[in-house]
């Protein structure tokens, strides 16, 4: 694969979680409408906002602001695995050398119990990357990116419901 045409990029986007967050939901990196709009999940096509806003029985929220606040309110910590690497536009399969973030960043400064990772790209990266160095296991989710047409939205909210699981011990 010709890779002439791979950039170097940091990502771009700060993590959200609080002290009170205790599900971490990590993607792989943000694809260029997420890095343009400058907040996850940004393409329109991407399911992750209405699949768990359907799992927390919630709107499906629009603006950066409500997403935020629905991620607060429902104790979600988001971010992604990968700090930098080299990509082409939005292929996960062009992804090379990938510098990993530094999850102690929220793990230490909240009550995380489970680590959850959409899609297979994100677990990949994180048992390669993160798991080394955190020692703890992910649960893999199936991807809400719409490349993943295999999975219509109604069955993704049935697997994602798992993470609700995690929420005050339910």
């Amino acid at each position: 694969m010709k890779r002439s045409n791979s950039e170097k990029i940091i990502h771009p986007i700060s993590p959200v979680f609080d002290e009170n967050s205790e599900i971490l939901i990590l993607g792989s990196f943000p694809s260029v409408k997420s890095r343009e709009i400058g907040f996850f999940y940004g393409h329109p096509q991407n399911r992750f906002w209405k699949v768990t806003s359907s799992v927390f029985g919630e709107k499906t929220p629009e603006s950066i602001e409500e997403k935020k606040a629905f991620l607060l309110r429902n104790r979600i910590a988001v971010w992604d695995v990968i700090a930098s690497c080299e990509i082409i536009g939005s292929s996960d399969a062009s992804i090379k050398n990938v510098i990993a973030n530094d999850l102690s960043v929220i793990i230490d400064k909240s009550k995380v119990k489970k680590i959850f990772v959409n899609g297979k790209t994100a677990e990949k990266m994180y048992i390669r990357y993160i798991k080394p160095v955190l020692g703890k296991e992910c649960i893999c989710l199936p991807s809400t990116s719409p490349a993943n047409a295999a999975w219509s939205t109604d069955k993704l909210i049935g697997a994602w419901g798992e993470i609700k699981k995690t929420k005050g011990g339910k």
